[in-house]
């Protein structure tokens, strides 16, 4: 049990680094004067589920979920 312990500790660090790179590659929310005119509905603001930023997005809600389950998981005290 103790080398479960040691291997999902392992898989919790990289997790958490890569959530951490993950979320500092992610751009500011804030849109400036932009969002007053509409100017945020552009085509790339429609599409942005197949951007980059769409693709980080979605990245960083597995990567929290994952870090919230493992950082459960090895509070139980159970290994």
């Amino acid at each position: 049990m103790a080398a479960l312990r040691i291997a999902l500790t392992i898989i919790f660090i990289i997790v958490s680094l890569a959530l951490l790179v993950v979320v500092l590659m992610q751009e500011g929310k804030s849109a400036g004067l932009g969002a007053i005119s509409g100017a945020a509905e552009t085509y790339w603001g429609k599409q942005k589920g197949r951007s980059m930023e769409g693709r980080l997005e979605t990245l960083t809600k597995w990567l929290a979920v994952a870090f919230l389950v493992l950082g459960a998981v090895l509070n139980l005290n159970v290994f």
